[in-house]
């Protein structure tokens, strides 16, 4: 269930989001003075194109820095609206960059019998350990950039959603593994030679 709201709920609010602030453009005085229908929605398209390409514009300034930084910090700050903000965050980025950019997770040994989830960069540092990305959960925008051993780095066979989905919903959306059990021995039963009855004991009279 945990693993279906994860997917869902981003795709939700970003689906609402896109509607509300599109019905917000289309209710503008300006745009309703328009008469021509058709001409009225291709400006709120327009306007809406126009919009979307304004606020990437400034995010990718040191005030749009800012402003996105302030932003997930409200986010994160309240337990549960973080969980879905950042995996709707994530939703849109991976739609629209898709998943290339992340190499395969994998895990790391950080402490004695503790294990952590990180991505691969591709990249080694001079000594020639492995340079790995390790995200915080369930804010996968910050983390460390650690150097390890190849012998402490556990490969899996887990692909990049999968990684992101667990740290994403903190563990909680982990896909489901049927566990292990006691192993049983299950040994065929065969039909053993028919039991003789009381006719079969009696002499036989010519």
């Amino acid at each position: 269930m945990a693993s279906g709201l994860v997917v869902l709920v981003p795709i939700i609010v970003t689906v609402w989001v896109v509607y509300w602030l599109f019905r917000f453009i289309a209710n503008l005085p300006l745009t309703q003075s328009i008469d021509d229908a058709a001409l009225r929605v291709l400006i709120t398209l327009a306007v809406f194109v126009l919009l979307v390409f304004a606020v990437g514009y400034l995010m990718r300034t040191a005030i749009g820095s800012l402003v996105e930084a302030g932003i997930d910090s409200v986010m994160n700050s309240v337990p549960g609206l973080r969980v879905v903000y950042n995996a709707s965050k994530m939703a849109v980025e991976t739609a629209l960059t898709g998943t290339e950019d992340l190499q395969a997770p994998v895990k790391v040994n950080t402490w004695e019998n503790i294990r952590m989830t990180a991505f691969k960069t591709g990249r080694e540092a001079p000594d020639g350990r492995k340079l790995l990305f390790l995200p915080t959960a369930p804010n996968i925008t910050s983390g460390f950039v650690i150097e390890v051993e190849e012998e402490d780095v556990i490969e899996t066979d887990d692909t990049v959603e999968e990684a992101l989905t667990r740290i994403l919903s903190a563990g909680f959306g982990e896909r489901d593994e049927t566990p292990a059990g006691i192993p049983i021995d299950v040994v065929e039963e065969r039909p053993g030679p028919e039991a003789k009855t009381d006719a079969d004991d009696r002499p036989t009279t010519d």
